[in-house]
């Protein structure tokens, strides 16, 4: 017990001391799975509200595979980009493996169907009469979906929190398609696996720290506008 105490003591040393090496973990950790979150939006939420929406042949399918992304081996999606990648694979002449750049392809393959399935079942549990409703009193196509996103804007906010939730901590795609190089590709989850090998605790334990830190955050942001959002809708 005494030597978890003193590691924890040493981990908050750590960071008090704001290392420069951390910071730089911290900061391409956020880099990393920001940029794949913000990509997952953008392309997640219209396939989303795409599939609640629509009917089209091929549909169930394409259902079937979202949900099945959702609870997909982050260490099979690594091993698929990598395999893409690798420069003897179809894309291996854009020569991005152990970059920045392959961690956020990766982290957006795991991100991307969280969205989208969240999206679906947030659209898909409206009333489907208020679409038809919003068209029938003279809305557009386009203000019609507005409408229905803004209806839906709290589980789509809880969607967008799942997404960075699943690539913030992820480690084994990130450490397959980056390599884990010191500064780098190395983040905060592959620095911490690789301190704890090597019986650095008081360092890993100061990594996992920031890192729930800085998950805590984001999603506190998130669920502040999120809640302010219900406290209107509400009127609370």
């Amino acid at each position: 017990m005494g030597s978890i105490v003193d590691a924890f003591v040493q981990a908050l040393r750590l960071l008090a001391s704001m290392d420069a090496e951390v910071v730089g973990i911290a900061v391409l950790s956020l880099r990393v799975s920001g940029t794949a979150t913000a990509i997952s939006i953008i392309l997640g939420i219209p396939a989303g509200i795409s599939l609640a929406l629509n009917r089209f042949p091929g549909r169930n399918l394409v259902l079937g595979l979202v949900n099945t992304g959702m609870g997909l081996p982050p260490v099979v999606v690594g091993l698929v980009v990598s395999m893409f990648f690798w420069r003897s694979g179809p894309f291996g002449f854009l020569e991005i493996m152990y970059t920045p750049t392959i961690m956020v392809v990766a982290q957006v393959l795991i991100a991307f169907p969280l969205v989208t399935g969240l999206t679906f079942a947030a659209i898909q549990q409206l009333n489907p009469r208020l679409r038809l409703q919003a068209l029938a009193l003279g809305a557009s196509k386009f203000q019609a979906l507005v409408l229905l996103m803004r209806e839906a804007r709290l589980p789509v906010l809880a969607a967008i929190m799942a997404g960075f939730g699943g690539v913030v901590s992820e480690v084994g795609a990130v450490m397959m398609v980056g390599g884990n190089i010191e500064g780098q590709t190395r983040v905060l989850t592959t620095a911490m696996v690789l301190e704890s090998r090597k019986g650095n605790f008081e360092i890993a334990l100061a990594l996992g720290i920031l890192l729930l830190t800085l998950s805590f955050l984001v999603n506190f942001a998130l669920t502040w506008i999120q809640q302010k959002g219900a406290r209107k809708w509400t009127g609370l």
